[in-house]
């Protein structure tokens, strides 16, 4: 597929695609579905944000890479994403990194901090979009928000929707990966494939089977999409 995406260019000297999960469960399904291949490294970025950071650093030190992928299962924003479904983000959101006033929350944007947004490339979104799409999966585009700790009423699932109208999935280390690639000026991208529902927290309702067969299907889709 990659011949009729040539106009998707990354950056780096190299091809080389460096893909972040949090576990090894999730390393091995992105494994799976990639293949045998030199072009992608999958390792493990580790649980939360801080972690994902450093260790996505850590990794980007030691080789050079054009594209860096956050990759893992997540929860889906109900209407916005089913069970089982995949999302990649065009809006990686770092939701709860600001302030709790009086008035509600500050984020670190409006509290002239910084910002809590990094913006993946839209045409690396959109080629991969298309490629899924066109593949028959089942995938939407919107913001994924990296927490750290996950959302587990209705409450705080309110709350969230109300500031960040397109919040499409939940994960917890998605902003920590796409902080390390912007130090590194690298193009960035979020990939959560749906496990549960954001809301009150159901373990009993979470398919894991099919957020890890999906994520395996992510990871072919990654290498039809970005291998040379």
């Amino acid at each position: 597929m990659k011949s009729d995406l040539e106009s998707v260019q990354y950056g780096g000297e190299s091809g080389r695609v460096l893909i972040m999960t949090a576990v090894e469960a999730e390393r091995q399904a992105v494994m799976r579905g990639i293949g045998a291949s030199n072009l992608f490294d999958v390792h493990l970025a580790g649980f939360g944000p801080a972690a994902a950071a450093a260790r996505t650093a850590a990794e980007l030190a030691k080789s050079d890479y054009g594209l860096v992928i956050s990759a893992g299962i997540g929860g889906g924003f109900v209407g916005k994403a089913d069970v089982g479904s995949t999302v990649i983000a065009d809006r990686i959101i770092a939701a709860d990194l600001g302030s709790e006033t009086p008035d509600g929350f500050l984020s670190v944007d409006e509290l002239g901090f910084g910002s809590s947004v990094i913006m993946p490339d839209p045409e690396l979104v959109q080629a991969l979009m298309d490629a899924m799409q066109g593949a028959g999966i089942t995938a939407n585009r919107g913001s994924i928000l990296t927490v750290t700790t996950g959302t587990g009423s209705a409450e705080t699932t309110a709350a969230l929707t109300a500031r960040i109208g397109d919040a499409t999935a939940e994960g917890m280390e998605g902003f920590g990966v796409a902080t390390a690639a912007k130090l590194w000026e690298l193009p960035v991208l979020e990939i959560r494939t749906i496990s549960n529902a954001v809301g009150p927290r159901d373990r009993d309702a979470w398919r894991m089977k099919e957020a890890f067969a999906a994520l395996e299907t992510a990871g072919t889709m990654i290498r039809s999409v970005f291998a040379e």
